[in-house]
């Protein structure tokens, strides 16, 4: 009966929910059906915000997304550069009250005035994906949790700012969490990167196997293939255990910037079921579960 109730109630929370949030969004261009195709399981975290916070949190995701999409979406650096250089001068200007004519960056400007968000977290977000215009794999891991950081973990603390909290505990799991899920992203997109002939994984991690990059684009599924990817996805293991582990310290109202680590969990779990297979079919599938596994995640009020 429990289980049934969750269930309903979240269908709730997604059909009652969507229509509101989409109209409180002036322009049609950000709908519901952009997040759903691009930051599907963003777009669930951000419907269990608290109802005030919402709009911002998607203003923000939208913002990430159209980010995130420049590297896909551009033949020649020089244009994935001057898209960059369009946001940031768009956070500029928002931060000096003149929003562009843009329906993301209007969104980002009217979150920014309500919630008084941080322009060094914009900033940091635009500076380091323009750096990861350039088609190379990370050097270590290291290099990867940096790009994790600035990116997964900055956003985060923009998230926390519009949840209404700055607190160094909360700050400091955002960090791992952010972290966890650039590893994780880096991790799933393995597959498409490859049918492109590009793998991006750490080389030292690779290197330490004797795996080359040719080995990921020709889809092999060697044990020593499995075991760099295990090394990659328990790193990502490693920063989440980290940051529940001060959960107590950490106060509940942040706890909902964190429910992308019930995702994060369910791909590394799904991971170890196919023995670090990063080319299983069913390591690219969406969850059918994943909403009520964060539902319940936020009713038990953790992360």
């Amino acid at each position: 009966v429990l289980m049934k109730n969750q269930v309903t109630s979240l269908s709730s929370v997604l059909s009652n929910s969507t229509p509101n949030l989409c109209r409180a969004i002036n322009n049609k261009c950000i709908s519901s059906s952009f997040f759903r195709k691009r930051d599907y399981e963003g777009f669930l975290c951000s419907l269990l915000l608290p109802a005030e916070s919402r709009t911002s949190a998607f203003a923000l995701r939208a913002f990430n997304v159209e980010l995130a999409q420049i590297k896909d979406s551009i033949t020649q650096k020089t244009t994935g550069l001057m898209r960059m250089q369009f946001w940031r001068e768009a956070v500029e200007d928002i931060f000096c009250d003149n929003p562009p004519h843009q329906p993301v960056a209007t969104e980002l400007w009217r979150a920014v005035k309500r919630h008084n968000l941080t322009k060094m977290w914009f900033m940091k977000i635009i500076g380091e994906r323009e750096k990861n215009l350039d088609d190379r794999a990370y050097r270590n891991i290291q290099e990867l949790e940096t790009y994790a950081e600035n990116t997964q973990s900055a956003l985060l603390y923009l998230t926390l700012e519009v949840l209404g909290v700055r607190d160094i505990h909360a700050d400091h799991a955002a960090s791992h969490i952010g972290k966890a899920q650039g590893i994780v992203t880096c991790l799933r997109a393995t597959p498409y990167h490859s049918t492109r002939q590009k793998v991006f994984l750490p080389m030292d991690i690779c290197m330490l196997h004797g795996v080359s990059q040719e080995d990921f684009i020709r889809g092999k599924q060697e044990k020593k293939m499995r075991d760099v990817i295990y090394d990659i996805a328990s790193q990502a293991h490693i920063h989440l255990e980290h940051a529940r582990s001060f959960s107590k310290k950490v106060p509940v109202k942040a706890y909902p910037a964190f429910f992308c680590t019930v995702a994060l969990d369910d791909y590394l779990c799904n991971m170890r079921k196919v023995d670090f297979n990063i080319f299983h079919p069913s390591l690219q599938k969406k969850s059918p579960l994943l909403p009520l596994h964060l539902y319940i995640r936020s009713w038990k009020k953790t992360y």
